[in-house]
């Protein structure tokens, strides 16, 4: 497999262990497989650690020091590199996303993360922290609308996103909420910054209804599946995993209306909520 690009170790504490892990082990010698096995992980998975799409958690930086004769630097240092400002469920896919090249995501109950505008994550997140102090729910917004912010780079990451219908229909926050958030995703379509396609009710059963999916694909690293539920989630990296999810989203994509179709829908229901007293 190809080797991971080379990283900027100023840029976070993940890179530099990525690039230091990638430097102590050419210097043993060791193949990225080598190193995996008697880890039990793949190669790929080293590969993923070395280019900074996956987080290295405390019981591998352990064995990767006494493997690689490093005197505790990455158990010394994986804690702070672990930090992260989202909850632990996502907050390795959080970090991956922030370098991927391409993310397609199938989105059955939400407006994926990365296309929210700030009225519609705070009610997001209200609903799901009803007694929470607002102190957090602001904590909670800003962490997602930094996020958001990868779509403000004109090109990278090329961003895909299958929606449900009933993410268009469901009404987060009222309808002003939901005409400023629709209005949002549709001009991002228009700009040609984000591929949109919808799901229609009528696509009816299809292979994604259980969950939330999301394909990340990298430079120089294997490709990674998110798949997210109530308060939880998980990254794959096994290649006949993925390949499955994969085709999972393509059939999707394939039931859902075109770009330009779902582009036209989406602005028509922006417009519906915009006029309170259409029904």
């Amino acid at each position: 497999m190809p080797g991971p690009k080379d990283l900027d170790p100023s840029t976070s504490p993940r890179a530099l262990l990525g690039a230091e892990l990638r430097f102590a082990r050419e210097k043993t010698g060791l193949t990225q497989d080598e190193l995996g096995q008697p880890l039990f992980v793949s190669g790929s998975f080293i590969g993923q650690l070395e280019s900074g799409t996956r987080r290295m958690h405390l019981e591998y930086a352990r064995q990767i020091d006494q493997i690689l004769g490093t005197e505790g630097f990455f158990s010394r240092n994986c804690v702070a590199a672990a930090k992260s400002k989202y909850p632990d469920h996502f907050a390795e896919a959080a970090e991956a996303e922030a370098v991927a090249t391409t993310i397609r995501e199938n989105a059955p109950l939400l407006i994926p993360g990365l296309l929210q505008t700030e009225a519609y994550a705070r009610a997001m997140f209200r609903a799901g922290h009803p007694t929470a102090p607002e102190a957090v729910i602001d904590e909670l917004v800003a962490a997602r609308l930094e996020r958001a912010q990868l779509v403000a780079d004109p090109t990278t990451p090329m961003l895909w996103a299958v929606i449900d219908e009933s993410v268009l229909r469901r009404e987060v926050g009222g309808r002003a909420v939901m005409a400023e958030a629709l209005a949002h995703v549709a001009a991002l379509g228009s700009r040609h910054r984000v591929i949109l396609q919808v799901l229609p009710f009528d696509a009816g059963a299809h292979m994604a209804l259980e969950g939330s999916l999301k394909l990340m694909a990298f430079e120089g690293a294997p490709l990674l599946a998110y798949l997210q539920g109530l308060g939880t989630g998980r990254l794959e990296d096994d290649p006949a995993t993925v390949a499955h999810y994969e085709l999972t989203y393509d059939l999707v994509g394939a039931s859902a209306l075109s770009p330009k179709q779902s582009l036209a829908l989406i602005e028509s229901v922006a417009e519906d909520y915009a006029h309170e007293d259409q029904p």
